[in-house]
């Protein structure tokens, strides 16, 4: 376009699609004045990219504190139409998380301060499952230093935090960390384990990365671990929650625990309050998933084996993989609703029983793009029955735009590992490892 007065035409160029729309509209406003008036006086300012780390603050939302996020991305600065738009999708990812927090609160006992009480380690720790578990090849392959003396050095904390009232409101949680004597704080990652198991399983994960300099921390998960009491716990809590309606054992009352672990965390000296990264397998997957969703005190993100779509998998007839690995839950459905056979009006009917919302409105379509612009890294098995990959289609598609909008595309990668099912490898393990490494460190 020319503005009046000038005989050269202003050129602008950008591959951006926000962008394009943005130009396209101001060079129509801009011909169209040139036009019309003879007398424009032509205000441009300029902001350019530059080097420092890229700084965002979230808005206070519910009980969540506001904090302040660095990424190793470079800050590119875009007013007017881009700001509007993440305005826009801030408002409506705060009103989500509002929602959510509502039906976390909605089956709570009663609400206590939190408070921390002294544990000691475990010696005998609890599995749900048999045979008891022993090794996992690809955690003791995670990237770890040679350090001497190493167990000398490490630092063991165990201690309970006190997240609600009520015997499940005990949170059991493992601390590894290096013996340091500058007092710095430091980066920290929260891990989180998969069905059946305990914080105790995660010890190689945790090892590895004290060793490289984090604060590595682990809990039990509700109904798990030091929260269980047989064999058959866990079971039994999607039982009652099916009959009763009173818990969320599946996913949200862990997140409720991860919500007050990140209150106490940020709270440590030994950890920077703004590089808090959180990960898991399985079960732990999508608890970090739905907890990097609803608190943005966790900066970066890592699910493994977690991220699906309940609603795709219902829909497209593809929940039966999901469904085995607790189905004793969905038996129970199955013949309190007079079914002859688990059919895809019980899962979705037990869905919204135990986890309200969890096939609609906080499904990964929803939830998985709010993550942005904190680093998402989502790590799946190509052949995972239990998180089929067309189901992710449309999360991964809205991930994109939220992260192309806030202009840190980096930050985002979905990765699928050809022929692997429902299964954590080393790969995996060096991938989220490297991934936390890029961000927090």
């Amino acid at each position: 376009f020319v503005l009046p007065g000038k005989k050269r035409p202003i050129v602008l160029q950008t591959t951006h699609p926000t962008a394009l729309i943005f130009l396209s509209f101001f060079a129509a406003i801009m011909t169209h004045v040139s036009h019309h008036f003879s007398h424009v006086q032509a205000m441009v300012h300029h902001t350019s990219a530059h080097d420092s780390p890229c700084v965002r603050t979230y808005p206070p939302n519910g009980s969540l504190s506001s904090s302040v996020y660095k990424y190793r991305s470079q800050l590119i600065s875009c007013q007017m139409t881009v700001s509007t738009l993440q305005q826009m999708e801030a408002n409506d990812a705060a009103k989500l998380r509002s929602e959510f927090l509502q039906v976390l609160r909605s089956r709570r006992s009663a609400e206590v301060p939190l408070y921390e009480e002294v544990g000691k380690p475990v010696m005998d720790p609890r599995y749900q499952e048999t045979p008891r578990p022993r090794f996992s090849e690809a955690m003791e392959s995670c990237p770890k230093e040679n350090i001497h003396n190493f167990k000398d050095l490490l630092k063991e904390e165990n201690l309970y935090l006190i997240t609600e009232a009520g015997e499940q409101g005990r949170l059991p949680v493992l601390i590894l960390s290096m013996k340091e004597s500058n007092h710095q704080s430091r980066p920290a990652v929260v891990f989180l384990h998969s069905t059946n198991k305990c914080k105790e399983w995660l010890r190689p994960l945790l090892e590895a990365y004290a060793s490289r300099g984090y604060v590595a921390v682990a809990i039990d998960s509700r109904y798990h671990g030091e929260r269980a009491s047989s064999m058959t716990t866990y079971r039994d809590a999607l039982v009652s929650s099916w009959k009763k309606g009173d818990t969320m054992p599946f996913i949200f009352d862990t997140v409720w625990d991860l919500i007050k672990l990140a209150d106490y965390l940020t709270q440590r000296e030994d950890i920077d309050p703004s590089r808090i990264g959180i990960t898991g397998e399985s079960l732990g997957g999508m608890h970090a998933w739905f907890a990097g969703a609803y608190d943005t005190r966790y900066a970066v993100v890592v699910p493994i084996i977690g991220v699906q779509g309940f609603r795709w998998a219902i829909d497209h007839d593809k929940w039966q993989g999901r469904v085995d690995s607790i189905k004793p839950v969905f038996e129970e459905a199955q013949i309190d609703l007079g079914k002859s056979a688990i059919d895809k009006e019980v899962v979705e009917k037990v869905w919204d029983r135990i986890a309200p919302g969890l096939a609609s409105q906080f499904d990964s379509p929803c939830t998985i793009p709010i993550i942005a612009p904190r680093p998402l890294l989502i790590l799946n098995g190509k052949e995972d029955p239990r998180c089929p990959l067309p189901g992710l289609e449309v999360p991964k598609s809205r991930a994109r735009k939220a992260y192309e909008e806030a202009l840190c595309l980096d930050n985002f990668e979905l990765k699928a590992q050809p022929g692997i099912g429902h299964q954590m490898t080393s790969l995996m393990v060096k991938e989220a490892s490297d991934w936390f490494d890029r961000f927090l460190k």
